[in-house]
């Protein structure tokens, strides 16, 4: 499968994300599994392409020519795919993947979450979704959501197109196990 990961490019980060994340990376890899990201070779993002790289995997970049600065890209991914803009790079990274699992990040990491998740609500694609839930991370994340519903600003059901998980083999399992279920678009809308 592609997995795609969705990741912070800080390098400021506290280590345990980093540890974490590069030892998804290479289960993911060990697994038999492609990882797809967006070829930064710091913060979370470099951590997946390096773990990876240890279980010998095959790695897919996908950047926009602008990140292309000193530093900035993984340089060892088996494929490099540069884009014009960040809306194509967050399309092909869509495209590519069979799933996409989202680890500690940024704006930038939000960003492609909600825009997957809404996409999923929105019956544009049923890939599993599944959240990296590292030291806690999450934890206000999940609560927003079901806040979110709580509140009926959305269907409870909602809550089925994401799942979130603090063990890596239970994520991977998830993943390879996942069935879209039978869930109603038209009933998660409150516009009748």
């Amino acid at each position: 499968m592609n997995l795609c990961v969705y990741g912070a490019s800080s390098n400021t980060i506290d280590d345990i994300y980093v540890k974490t994340v590069e030892e998804l990376g290479e289960r993911l890899a060990n697994r038999g599994h492609r990882l797809i990201f967006g070829a930064g070779g710091s913060g979370c993002m470099g951590a997946s392409a390096r773990g990876a790289a240890r279980g010998h995997g095959e790695i897919i970049g996908i950047v926009p020519d602008f990140f292309e600065v000193d530093g900035f890209l993984y340089e060892h991914c088996t494929e490099l795919i540069k884009t014009d803009t960040m809306r194509e790079r967050k399309k092909m990274l869509e495209e590519y993947a069979d799933a996409f699992i989202v680890v500690p990040g940024g704006i930038g990491t939000f960003d492609e979450f909600f825009e997957i998740l809404t996409l999923k609500q929105l019956d544009r694609h049923s890939k599993a979704i599944a959240v990296l839930n590292v030291n806690g991370y999450y934890d206000d994340m999940e609560r927003l959501l079901n806040k979110v519903v709580d509140e009926n600003f959305a269907k409870r059901d909602t809550l089925k197109l994401v799942e979130f998980f603090t063990d890596i083999d239970e994520l991977l399992d998830y993943i390879e196990n996942y069935h879209p279920e039978d869930i109603s678009i038209s009933d998660m809308k409150h516009i009748r």
